[in-house]
């Protein structure tokens, strides 16, 4: 990950966490951590994409 990313993300993660503590229901947290729960998850699939070798050479 480029140092681009690396602050993207952080600013991100601390929005993410002031939005977190503003919101005082907790049906409404529990959205934001499943929001947050499934972009990095499909953050995480994606980068094993491009990770992951294309297989044994035939």
């Amino acid at each position: 990950m480029d140092d681009e990313n690396i602050a993207l993300n952080s600013v991100l993660g601390l929005e993410l966490n002031r939005v977190f503590f503003a919101v005082r229901e907790t049906a409404n947290k529990q959205k934001i951590i499943e929001f947050a729960r499934e972009v990095l998850q499909s953050e995480c699939a994606e980068f094993a994409d491009r990770v992951s070798p294309e297989g044994p050479a035939s």
